[in-house]
């Protein structure tokens, strides 16, 4: 049986504003290889970090989080020593939890209210004990069979969760992923932050639900969209992801020594050789551009890596703790300079960046770049990694489906929960994992009222994935959710 959450404190403990430290490798070490950068808290050091948590009457950990983690709860049952319970609270509703103690966004430490007088709880974190140290070799048991079947295209975070959320209501689940190993765009994670490992670990955690992965099967390509309804589907879920790199379309990117960092960070991650020089230029400012100039820092064998983005530090949309430790490991940033063109007979020698003022701010609340004539200026390089964004790869996905692309690349069905125009398609994303993991959830609940329907049974909540009685529940003092 689930551990019982307990109703917050009356009178809340006095508010500590210090954090624990987490422990890191120092960056000597560890810009030598990709080895592990932060490192678990010790049994003691994880309980004196969850004791700062003031167990607040209103849990607003868990409104800000995409997939409503019941974190105050776990906070809670680390604080009293019990491991165990905390782990199963962890993945009650985090089947990626594996993965997502070491690279979430973190938005539930956005919200903790501790954060208001010092540091917050180290909520990531905390996760990652109870999975170190309680029991987390749990199995997802399946709810009665409901004979129909679902077909998810593409296996990262939004592809997964669909799969477990369907998977643990009894359906039976086809996942189809067109690269030869599972988990989409995390598998572009340098191993210093996340491994394949942790992805087949949280993975193996399905091995009791009706669950069937398929790699090197690219739908749309080898398998069209409307054969998988033919073929005795009743539901398709379309999370294909951002798998395509943009280009910086400037003269000279065609060079030898030019990378687009999709594919340089994929080839890191599954171990192929990769060559950099020494002296090498990221164009970029998300999270991509991070992973790349910390990445290539590590394969430079004692290179410079510059990082030269458009806009300012504070308008970077990359995690504030990627863009810190970036910094500590000796990345030089370059802020408001564009790319104008590549220098170098075949091989990359150099880039030409131009100034960029930025203007009033635009529909979205970003200030509009405008390049300063007459501003030009080179910066010397032997490569060139190209970090500007990504989008879908829609191959065989035809206008049919009348699709919504978002801001960020994504396509989304219009209708309620993600539907698309096509009776029993889905399609949905997200700007992060846990996010990616959010939108899979509504769209997996949306498929769960269309096949209930076609049953003729009323939907449900989200059956305990673990076979024991009721169903998902907000905690205690929830409100709504908060989404930035």
């Amino acid at each position: 049986m689930p551990p019982e959450a307990a109703s917050p404190p009356k009178t809340p403990p006095k508010l500590d504003p210090v954090r624990v430290p987490i422990p890191e490798e120092p960056v000597a070490e560890r810009t030598r290889d990709f080895r592990e950068v932060l490192h678990a808290y010790s049994k003691e050091e994880a309980v004196l970090e969850a004791k700062r948590c003031i167990q607040c009457r209103r849990p607003w950990c868990v409104e800000a989080c995409p997939i409503s983690q019941d974190a105050r709860e776990y906070i809670r049952l680390i604080a009293a020593e019990d491991f165990d319970g905390a782990a199963r609270v962890t993945l009650r509703e985090d089947p990626l939890a594996t993965c997502l103690c070491k690279v979430c966004y973190h938005y539930c430490e956005d919200a903790c209210v501790v954060k208001k007088k010092g540091v917050p709880i180290a909520i990531r974190h905390l996760k990652r004990v109870a999975l170190d140290y309680g029991e987390s070799d749990l199995v997802y048991v399946p709810s009665r069979p409901k004979h129909q079947r679902v077909a998810v295209v593409g296996s990262g975070p939004a592809g997964m969760m669909a799969a477990w959320e369907l998977g643990v209501r009894g359906y039976s689940v086809t996942v189809y992923e067109a690269g030869d190993r599972f988990g989409g765009l995390m598998q572009t994670i340098p191993a210093y932050r996340m491994t394949n490992d942790d992805v087949e670990t949280d993975r193996a955690r399905f091995r009791d639900l009706d669950v069937t992965w398929e790699t090197k099967s690219k739908v749309g390509r080898d398998l069209p969209l409307d054969s998988l309804l033919s073929a005795g589907y009743d539901a398709v879920f379309l999370s294909v992801g951002t798998s395509t790199h943009r280009t910086l379309a400037v003269p000279g990117e065609e060079k030898e020594g030019v990378l687009h960092a999709l594919h340089f960070l994929k080839e890191v991650n599954h171990g192929r050789p990769v060559t950099v020089g020494k002296e090498i230029v990221v164009v970029g400012g998300g999270d991509v551009a991070m992973d790349s100039v910390r990445s290539a820092l590590r394969l430079s064998n004692g290179g410079r890596v510059t990082l030269v983005y458009r806009r300012g530090r504070e308008e970077m949309p990359a995690d504030p703790e990627e863009i810190l430790g970036a910094e500590h490991e000796g990345i030089r940033f370059v802020f408001q300079k564009a790319p104008v063109r590549i220098l170098g007979e075949r091989h990359v020698d150099g880039i030409v960046v131009q100034s960029i003022e930025l203007g009033p701010p635009d529909s979205g609340g970003r200030r509009t770049p405008a390049a300063v004539p007459g501003s030009e200026e080179t910066i010397p390089c032997d490569t060139v990694i190209v970090a500007v964004g990504q989008k879908a790869d829609l191959e065989g996905l035809g206008p049919e489906l009348d699709l919504k692309l978002t801001s960020q690349g994504w396509p989304e069905g219009k209708g309620h929960g993600f539907a698309t125009a096509v009776p029993g398609i889905f399609s949905a994303g997200g700007r992060s994992v846990v996010y990616a993991m959010g939108s899979a959830t509504e769209a997996a609940e949306a498929i769960d009222a269309y096949l209930s329907t076609k049953r003729g049974e009323q939907a449900t909540a989200r059956p305990d994935p673990f076979g024991g009685e009721g169903t998902f529940q907000l905690p205690p003092g929830y409100t709504k959710p908060i989404r930035s």
